[in-house]
């Protein structure tokens, strides 16, 4: 049984690895021409974002289907490979499952035979198992500290590789990803701000757990379709999703506020010269910093108590210029007078995200 759970689970780890998410083609359009004006263009890859493909930083391409850039398969988990990363989440957890029982079971049966009790005292032997015959491998301390530190590893895996497994299903089953999700909440918090009295139905949920679940997983080990178009929901349009997002980009032009460096920032993830409160809380995200020099120029979208993120101006944008994202510290900047987008007063703080 042990040997199974680890073919299984190496066998879909590394198909999760190698076989990739899929990319979407270097220099796609949709076939009808009219239809670019729905979806979002990237300049590194010179080609349209398809329905549901999102710009990875890490792979420099457009992945079809993304949920995440996961680093332990070194690769996005997307189009292709999300049924084996899936089945990699559920099998770990078993064969550790597994495994702990052994171990547990090990160190009970072993432990009974070297255990005396006292009136006010225990006694552990660990120099010779109290029976006869002896065992064939020998249990000393060392085996013991082994099986406890392996146990310690099986149970730790079993709760955080489950706990990602939970969150995995949680998405499949409504035909999402995680990135998804995290839109269709923007969109909800776009329509509130904003009062439009419109309502924002996820397009690609089929209706079913089992047809959303058949969407993944299926006999073959394929999924369906060609990673591009994709069935939706009836009274949905194909790209209803790439409409929110269009909106997204906009509503987030309005809402950014155009800061000026005041200091220096050299990009480090962790500033020792900015402050403790700054040094400890340093976002915890594979978002990239920006280098900042003084009278640099940043268009804020979001931030936290002591950091915020937002795109350093190196051109002007109406020109098509080139923009840096990440994270900087508050205190090296101050707001500007007037607003990035708009050219009007700031009056106080503006909602960001």
């Amino acid at each position: 049984m042990l040997l199974n759970w680890t073919v299984m689970i190496l066998y879909n780890y590394f198909s999760a690895m190698f076989v990739g998410p899929g990319y979407v083609p270097l220099g796609w359009t949709p076939e009808k021409s009219q239809d670019c004006m729905y979806l979002q263009y990237c300049k590194v890859c010179q080609s349209y974002k398809a329905p549901r493909s999102h710009h990875c930083r890490k792979c420099n391409r457009c992945v079809m289907k993304m949920d995440h850039h996961c680093p332990w398969i070194n690769n996005c988990c997307g189009y292709q490979n999300h049924a084996s990363f899936t089945l990699f989440l559920f099998l770990a957890p078993l064969g550790c499952i597994h495994a702990s029982f052994i171990f547990i079971m090990t160190m009970y049966t072993q432990l009974y035979n070297r255990i005396s009790f006292g009136w006010s005292s225990v006694k552990i032997d660990m120099s010779a198992a109290k029976r006869d015959p002896r065992p064939i491998i020998p249990f000393g301390l060392s085996a013991f500290a082994a099986s406890l530190f392996a146990l310690g590893l099986a149970l730790g895996t079993t709760i955080a590789v489950g706990m990602l497994f939970i969150i995995q299903m949680k998405v499949i089953l409504t035909n999402k990803t995680s990135i998804e999700s995290w839109i269709e909440e923007k969109a909800k918090d776009r329509i509130q701000y904003y009062q439009t009295g419109e309502t924002f139905i996820f397009p690609y949920d089929m209706g079913s757990k089992w047809k959303n679940f058949r969407e993944v997983f299926t006999w073959s080990g394929i999924p369906e379709g060609d990673g591009l178009d994709w069935p939706v929901r009836d009274g949905c349009h194909q790209y209803s999703l790439t409409i929110e997002q269009l909106k997204q980009k906009a509503d987030k032009r309005v809402r950014s506020v155009r800061y000026r460096a005041i200091e220096d920032y050299s990009g480090v993830c962790c500033p020792v010269t900015k402050g403790v409160k700054t040094f400890f809380t340093t976002p915890c995200t594979e978002e990239p910093r920006i280098a900042l020099s003084k009278g640099d120029l940043i268009l804020a979208t979001r931030g936290l108590k002591h950091w915020m993120y937002g795109e350093k101006i190196l051109i002007s944008a109406a020109d098509g210029g080139i923009r840096e994202r990440g994270w900087f510290p508050r205190k090296c900047v101050e707001k500007c007078q007037y607003d990035s987008e708009t050219d009007q007063p700031v009056d106080g703080e503006k909602k960001s995200k």
